[in-house]
C-alpha cells in the first residue's frame, strides 16, 4: 500500500511538472519580447511563500493544482509599452503558443530519453500471435509472502512461461511443494527455490506477487539516434492525437457516442493511469507522460475560451476588426467556459476518476 501511495504521488506530481512547464514556456516567450511578468507561481493561490527577483515575484501555493504566470496587461485594460497588450500582434500570438510549444519539446525530450532505454508495454495473454520477446514479470511483490521470503523481486522475469495464466496453473498444480523458478533479473538467471501456498488468502495469490506480461514496445536506439527518433515519434503522435480526436468529436456530433475503446480522464484519472504505468517500467512511465503532453498540447489549441487556442481565437478578431475585443467582454467570455471547463472536469472526476481511483486502491491492498 506504501508504494502505491508513492506511485500515486509521483504520477501527481509528474502532471504537476508538466503544467509547469507550459507555462514556463509562456513566461520565456513573454520575457524575451520585455514584456512585464509579475508572477510565476507553482500550485494556486493563497500563498505558501514567494520571492520578488527583479521585477518578477516566483511562489510556492497552497493549492496544487497547476502552475501559473501573471503577465502585465494581459487581461487588457491597460496601455503600457511594456504591457502584453501594447506588443504587435504576432508577439502575442507566440508568447500565447509558446505554452503549447513547450509541451511539444517536453514531449520530444521524454521521448528521446524513451528511445534510449527501450520500453516494454503490458499485453494480454491473448495477443500470443506476433508478438515478439514477450514476458511475464513480476510488477509488485507482497510483504511476508513466500515470494517475498524466497527474495524475489519486482522487475524479475519468470523464465519458461509465456503466459500469466500458465504459470497460475503451475502454482496451483504444485501448492504446498517446493519449486525451482527460473528468474531473470539485470541480465542473470538465478534459481529461486519456493513454496506456493496451499490455501491463499483472497486476492493473494499461491506465492504473493503482482504479474503483468510485457512485450517490447520501444526498442532502444543509439544515444546519438534516439533525438531523432523522440522528434520523430512527437510528430506522429500529434498527427494521430488529431486524428483521434477528429474521430471522437465526429462521433459525438453524429450522435454515435464515444467510440469504443476511448476513455475520458480528468486530473484525478489520469493520476490513477500514470501511477499504473509506474508499474511497468520508468521506459513506459516516460512513454505516457510524453504522450500526455501531446495530446494535452493539442488541447489546449483547442478554440475554447480560457485554453491557449481560445486566446488566439480573440487576437484573430482583433487582426480582423482592426480592434481588439473589449476587456470586460473578453473576460466575461473567459470566465463563462472556464466554470463550464470546471463544471465537466468535476462531472468526469465523480463519473469516471473517482471509481478509477477506488479501483486502484482496492488492488493495492490486495497485493
Amino acid at each position: 500500500m506504501i508504494s502505491s501511495i508513492l506511485t500515486l504521488v509521483i504520477a501527481f506530481f509528474s502532471l504537476i511538472a508538466l503544467m509547469v512547464i507550459h507555462e514556463f514556456g509562456h513566461f520565456i516567450v513573454a520575457k524575451k519580447f520585455g514584456v512585464r511578468v509579475d508572477e510565476f507561481g507553482i500550485g494556486y493561490p493563497p500563498r505558501i511563500f514567494g520571492k520578488k527577483i527583479g521585477e518578477t515575484i516566483y511562489s510556492i501555493n497552497w493549492l496544487p493544482l497547476g502552475a501559473f504566470v501573471r503577465i502585465y496587461g494581459e487581461e487588457g485594460g491597460v496601455d503600457d509599452y511594456r504591457s502584453f497588450v501594447g506588443l504587435k500582434i504576432w508577439k502575442r500570438v507566440l508568447i500565447v503558443i509558446g505554452g503549447v510549444v513547450a509541451f511539444w519539446i517536453a514531449s520530444i525530450i521524454l521521448f528521446s530519453i524513451v528511445f534510449a532505454m527501450g520500453a516494454d508495454i503490458p499485453i494480454g495473454d491473448q495477443d500470443i500471435q506476433g508478438v515478439a520477446g514477450a514476458q511475464v514479470k513480476i510488477i509488485a511483490v507482497e510483504s511476508d509472502s513466500p515470494a517475498e521470503r524466497a527474495g524475489l523481486k519486482a522487475g524479475d522475469s519468470l523464465l519458461g512461461f509465456k503466459k500469466i495464466a500458465d504459470f497460475q496453473d503451475f502454482t496451483k498444480q504444485h501448492a504446498g511443494e517446493k519449486i525451482d523458478l527460473k528468474i531473470g533479473r539485470e541480465n542473470k538467471t538465478l534459481d529461486i527455490f519456493l513454496t506456493p501456498r496451499v490455501n491463499p488468502e483472497v486476492g493473494q495469490g499461491a506465492i504473493g506477487i503482482g504479474l503483468e506480461r510485457l512485450a517490447t514496445f520501444i526498442k532502444k536506439y543509439p544515444w546519438y539516434e534516439a533525438p531523432i527518433q523522440g522528434a520523430i515519434y512527437t510528430w506522429q503522435t500529434t498527427a494521430n492525437g488529431f486524428t483521434s480526436l477528429y474521430g471522437v468529436f465526429a462521433n459525438m456530433f453524429s450522435g454515435k457516442g464515444v467510440p469504443q475503446g476511448a476513455e475520458l480522464a480528468g486530473p484525478l484519472g489520469i493520476t490513477v493511469f500514470l501511477a499504473r504505468a509506474v508499474d511497468y517500467g520508468p521506459g513506459f512511465f516516460l512513454y505516457f507522460i510524453g504522450t500526455i503532453s501531446v495530446f494535452v498540447a493539442i488541447f489546449n489549441l483547442f478554440p475554447i475560451p480560457a485554453l491557449d487556442g481560445g486566446k488566439l481565437i480573440f487576437l484573430a478578431v482583433e487582426k480582423i476588426m482592426k480592434k481588439p475585443v473589449p476587456a470586460k467582454i473578453e473576460q466575461n467570455i473567459t470566465v463563462v467556459f472556464f466554470i463550464l471547463l470546471i463544471s465537466l472536469s468535476i462531472f468526469v472526476t465523480i463519473r469516471f476518476d473517482i471509481p478509477r481511483f477506488s479501483d486502484f486502491l482496492k488492488s493495492s491492498l490486495q497485493r
